[in-house]
């Protein structure tokens, strides 16, 4: 007859689409405090990228007797003004191949510069990926590194309206040189990635019990030679249900949200529900502390998102091309910064009204949210003046304040949150952009 061996078991479960790293990585309640151990306090990140460069004039608040004045742009953010800090001054020094646009998006969080390559932009020289990690994948692998602040996933990068293409205008995270990671932007893919391996511990339970008993079953017609072997097969299904049981016991803190059914993630209209939907998985992973570390990509790098919904039926990119003159095109791209800066303001809420599972606090306590851009402007393709707005106390830095500096590297502000996170890496992306060392933001 045939012997059900480990192998073949585990084979039927592969064949079944089943993968074994529930047994280990199950999403439960992390505790930050082992025994004995004193407590890490947690340091999320979210970096949030728009395009096409800002409207200055809107954009950068200014310090009034000690408190932030905010423009149109900034205004949905109001009630949060006092953990806001504004950055004015960092520019993005890295030079070499390919055009603005391309070494905006892809140097942006690598801080270094773009392969030879043979794609090619607006400039005279082709390019290729970017030629160092990201400030985002550095910070995951070291949050991962350590079992204080190691989690499920690490990092997430997600996306919303992405293009379907690779190339250096829709990549910003890189897990190394020539390693770019590509965003998630349907949230039935972000949702499947979060939770999928739920359900198929559901099925895989009954696919055990299946086995237990077709086991139990022939266990009184073998010899006793092989009545052993069957033994071991048997121990070896009681663990397995055994690690189930236990995974069922440990309960997520939040439940994975639920959408309606339908919803066009790759369509123009459909951009604010497929923002709305990527938000509230975010938060929910932060929340169930999934990950330390998310990107959250709006389009890309030149996106020509049509803002309808604003009353704006011109691409986003176009606009951005208008003289500063053209006083239509400057309401229409303020119109279009007014609304990103509201979905940064709903993250920001929903982070605000979130506990952090820490038990300390609120998920934006514990967060710093970075809201930044591959350009300064976006008709000079300018990389001096790009916005850099935090928001959060996940870093320690000091915030309700408007701070300007004389043209330095954004190399420097990497640092600077590296340092704040614990990592004291000497620098970051190219070293020679690194002089003068981490900003001080205390």
């Amino acid at each position: 007859m045939t012997t059900l061996t480990r192998r073949s078991l585990l084979s039927r479960l592969r064949n079944l689409g089943m993968a074994m790293p529930f047994v280990s990585g199950l999403p439960v309640v992390r505790e930050l405090q082992a025994a004995g151990a004193e407590a890490v306090r947690p340091r999320r990140l979210i970096l949030f990228f728009t395009p096409n460069g800002t409207i200055p004039q809107e954009f950068w608040p200014v310090e009034k007797d000690g408190v932030l004045q905010f423009g149109r742009i900034l205004a949905p953010l109001e009630r949060w003004k006092t953990r806001c800090l504004a950055l004015k001054g960092i520019s993005n020094k890295v030079r070499g191949d390919g055009d603005g646009h391309m070494r905006g998006m892809s140097c942006l969080l690598t801080g270094i510069e773009l392969f030879p390559g043979n794609i090619q932009g607006g400039s005279d020289t082709p390019a290729g990926w970017a030629s160092g990690i990201s400030i985002d994948q550095e910070l995951k692998n070291f949050h991962q590194a350590q079992a204080a602040t190691r989690t499920r996933f690490g990092s997430l990068e997600l996306g919303v309206a992405v293009p379907d293409r690779a190339d250096p205008w829709t990549r910003w995270s890189y897990a190394g040189p020539n390693q770019p990671m590509t965003p998630m932007d349907d949230p039935g893919q972000v949702l499947r990635h979060l939770y999928g391996h739920l359900q198929e511990r559901e099925a895989l339970g009954s696919v055990l019990d299946h086995v237990s008993a077709d086991l139990r079953g022939v266990a009184g017609r073998l010899p006793s030679g092989d009545r052993a072997m069957l033994e071991r097969h048997l121990t070896f299904v009681r663990e397995m249900e055994i690690s189930l049981a236990e995974g069922k016991r440990e309960v997520l803190r939040r439940p994975p949200p639920e959408f309606p059914e339908g919803g066009r993630p790759g369509e123009n209209e459909a951009i604010p529900e497929t923002m709305k939907r990527q938000t509230a998985l975010l938060v929910n992973a932060l929340a169930n502390d999934l990950a330390r570390v998310a990107t959250y990509q709006f389009t890309n790098s030149v996106g020509n998102a049509r803002p309808t919904w604003v009353g704006v039926q011109e691409g986003h990119h176009a606009l951005s091309h208008d003289p500063d003159l053209n006083a239509d095109s400057q309401d229409k791209l303020i119109r279009i910064n007014e609304w990103l800066g509201q979905q940064l303001a709903s993250l920001v809420q929903q982070l605000d009204e979130t506990p952090d599972p820490s038990g300390e606090g609120t998920l934006l306590d514990h967060t710093t949210v970075i809201w930044t851009n591959e350009l300064g402007k976006g008709n000079s393709h300018s990389h001096d003046n790009i916005p850099f707005l935090l928001i959060g106390g996940g870093h320690g830095f000091r915030m309700g304040r408007a701070m300007e500096f004389q043209n330095v590297a954004h190399n420097r502000l990497w640092l600077s949150l590296a340092h704040a996170s614990g990592h004291m890496i000497p620098t970051f992306g190219n070293a020679s952009l690194c002089e003068g060392g981490p900003l001080d933001l205390s």
